[in-house]
């Protein structure tokens, strides 16, 4: 906020009687006519496109677009998105719908970290390792909010702040227990970055616990650490109902009227929710000041002057045009973003890309094939086209090729038909196996059954998984379709890491897909058939054996992400596959021996070998070698987008800082410490499984760095 823009809205809150600031702290806000403030419904949603409120383009789900590993293409995807939120805020104020899901406050990105596989929620990330996170979500947020911080094109919030991962069905009454050197070292990392280098205009409160304090209510979190540690000049938002929580579950308090004013008094500014329709009460019985109440109300203003809502300071963003929502340009990004999300975690014998000519009866067969929940997601608007996998093939192929179409199964229950007898669908999906030439088997969850509490179905725990596992018959429908000794392509359509282990050694191909958006299955068809090759990478681990994995409950970082993991390995956390090898060579590092203050850069030229054009995502990673027990291990630290042609080199380049050498202590801390680091420059993560994967060692360097130990910015 500007000098002026915080005048503005002091000056206007000074006018403002009692009752009409704490009407302000309500998500829906009512008009003060008097004074010329009209009513603003703060709850807006635009987690991969404007979402809940008619057309919009559907982007693919976050958790895919992670995939690029690209933060600049991430930011172009959130320019669009708010370009979008703009034209639909401008046309409905224009017709006096000010209500829910209609305002330029967007309550995104959601940067928790994906600690575990089965959180239902995990799709909404940017994935499981902080750097990765902190990364897109910048880009994200200054996509939301434009370049101008004194004309925000719309407001991001960064959520859930914090350590707040699951489970679902405990959210409401969690007391999630971390230690200093977890909070700082995974959990708050990102959302450090996003207040700082983005300068993230909100934030929202979790619902659960954090060592006995209400997220939206906690001293540490609030006011400690975001309002003192990081300079936060933003609003706080709770999660919706949350603040209820505290008398109702949490029993931190007994009253409502006790709940708001501890959200106030420990800096939570707006209420999703009803709580705050106590704050008169408490007002009344002294358990908060009016002077905290104007505080709070002051930054409501200031952001929805920011938003150009006030008649005499108006945005420049007032005339994008309405055309602008779901044109032919977003659409195609939205395309382009399924493209670049795609991770190839399989290709035996090259049998990908499939070549059209040659086929004469393909098979697609499951039951995400031709749904339409497959592609979206939650948290989604409503496109005006969907293209499923199934459509998408039958476009690509024409009427020359022959394409069969059977479900197989239901997405999780053991019939379709409610009166048939259990897998009606099996011997459909089996004989049209039997006369194709390939199948294409498009498998795994939607988020019907995968996200958050009160949007999944409480068949599958409240939205998470109960295990890793494809569910209902989905398993034994791919064995089936395996046993045939056709060519099996897999394509995985889930949010999250699944239990594939039966699948990689049996099938030809493995395609993930995530929830690709409303146009993805065009994407998919592309991909399989040769148009461009996939390059995305995985931004969680796949592992191969769920039993390995720590207790869902436990907030231990403790053999968890592939930073901490001595779990068996599938599919590793920045791993995936291409129609075109990039190899590395001439790898150098500009130090072996430096002082701690010392930035460190590493280069390597990357040469395409293939025919097809790749974006590769080149992968830095360090690791100190002298690390205690609770460090972790190798730890991404930089990444490089470089799109190659057939043939082409080019040499990248990586910087890393005394912060990217620096280790989280047990209380917290952040240190550059002296002692033996090993970084890497490739395609993936040093580790074992990864080379054997793809082929080919990664490039490592030891770096002594010396002097004394010192303390550096978190």
């Amino acid at each position: 906020m500007s000098e002026a823009t915080r005048k503005y809205a002091k000056d206007l809150v000074e006018k403002m009687t009692a009752e009409e600031k704490l009407s302000q702290m309500l998500y829906a806000s009512p008009a003060i006519e008097r004074l010329h403030i009209p009513a603003y419904n703060w709850w807006n949603e635009a987690l991969h496109g404007v979402a809940r409120a008619g057309v919009a383009t559907v982007f693919p789900q976050a958790i895919g677009m992670a995939a690029a590993f690209d933060p600049a293409f991430l930011y172009q995807v959130a320019d669009a998105i708010s370009t979008e939120g703009r034209a639909k805020f401008q046309e409905f104020s224009k017709r006096g719908d000010r209500g829910i899901y209609k305002g330029l406050t967007f309550w995104a990105p959601n940067i928790n970290i994906f600690r575990d596989p089965r959180w239902g929620r995990g799709h909404e990330t940017f994935g499981e390792d902080p750097y990765l996170t902190a990364e897109l979500g910048i880009a994200f947020i200054r996509g939301l909010q434009g370049d101008d911080p004194d004309h925000l094109k719309s407001a991001a919030c960064a959520k859930h702040f914090a350590v707040h991962s699951g489970p679902e069905a405990l959210r409401h009454e969690f007391d999630a227990q971390v230690s200093d050197h977890d909070l700082y070292d995974t959990y708050l990392y990102a959302f450090s970055r996003c207040v700082k280098d983005a300068k993230v205009e909100a934030v929202m409160g979790a619902y659960n616990r954090v060592n006995g304090e209400p997220a939206c209510g906690s001293k540490r979190l609030l006011k400690d650490i975001l309002r003192k540690e990081w300079q936060f000049q933003g609003h706080v938002v709770s999660d919706c109902w949350a603040v209820n929580d505290f008398h109702l579950n949490h029993g931190v308090t007994k009253t409502a009227e006790e709940s708001a004013a501890m959200a106030v008094n420990h800096g939570c500014d707006l209420n999703c929710g009803n709580a705050y329709l106590h704050l008169g009460k408490a007002l009344e019985h002294g358990l908060i000041s009016e002077e905290a109440v104007t505080e709070a109300v002051e930054r409501l203003m200031d952001v929805r002057i920011r938003l150009g809502m006030m008649e005499d300071y108006p945005s420049p963003y007032a005339s994008i045009p309405y055309d602008k929502v779901e044109c032919r340009e977003h659409t195609e990004l939205s395309v382009e973003a399924a493209r670049r999300s795609l991770v190839l975690l399989k290709n035996k014998d090259n049998l990908l890309p499939l070549h059209k000519d040659e086929l004469h009866t393909i098979a697609v067969i499951g039951p995400n094939a031709d749904s339409r929940d497959a592609l979206i997601g939650n948290y989604n608007g409503t496109s005006s086209v969907y293209i499923t996998p199934l459509e998408g093939i039958r476009q690509y192929v024409g009427e020359e090729t022959r394409v069969l179409y059977a479900q197989g199964c239901h997405l999780y229950k053991d019939k379709v038909e409610f009166l048939a007898e259990e897998k009606d669908r099996f011997q459909e999906a089996i004989a049209a196996a039997e006369q194709a030439d390939v199948v294409i088997a498009c498998l795994g969850l939607d988020a019907t059954i995968e996200g958050e509490e009160g949007d999944a179905g409480n068949e599958y725990a409240s939205g998470d998984k109960p295990s890793l596992a494809l569910p209902g018959l989905q398993q034994e429908l791919l064995e089936a379709l395996a046993a045939t000794g056709k060519p099996v392509v897999l394509v995985l359509l889930a949010g999250s890491a699944m239990g594939l282990t039966w699948a990689d050694a049996h099938v030809h191909a493995l395609l993930d897909a995530w929830y690709p958006g409303a146009r993805g299955g065009r994407a998919i068809a592309e991909a399989i058939f040769g148009e461009f090759s996939p390059s995305g990478k995985l931004p969680v681990t796949f592992y191969a054996d769920e039993k390995e994995l720590p207790d869902f409950c436990d907030y231990r970082m403790e053999n968890r992400t592939y930073r901490y993991t001595s779990c068996s390995i599938l599919y590793p956390f920045g791993y995936g596959l291409s129609y075109a090898e990039a190899c590395y060579s001439q790898a150098r590092v500009s130090c072996t021996e430096c002082s701690v203050q010392d930035t460190v850069t590493l280069t390597a030229e990357v040469t395409n070998k293939g025919s097809y054009l790749i974006h590769e995502c080149v992968q830095v990673y360090v690791r100190h070698e002298g690390r205690d027990a609770y460090e972790p291990g190798y730890q991404l630290k930089g990444i490089q987008n470089i799109v190659l042609e057939p043939g082409e080199t080019k040499q990248a380049e990586i910087v890393l800082d005394r912060r990217d050498f620096a280790v989280i202590t047990q209380n917290g801390e952040c240190v550059a410490k002296p002692g033996t680091y090993t970084v890497s420059i490739g395609g993936s993560q040093p580790d074992e499984r990864s080379e054997k994967l793809r082929g080919h060692k990664i490039d490592t360097f030891v770096i002594e760095r010396t002097g004394q130990e010192e303390t550096v910015a978190y």
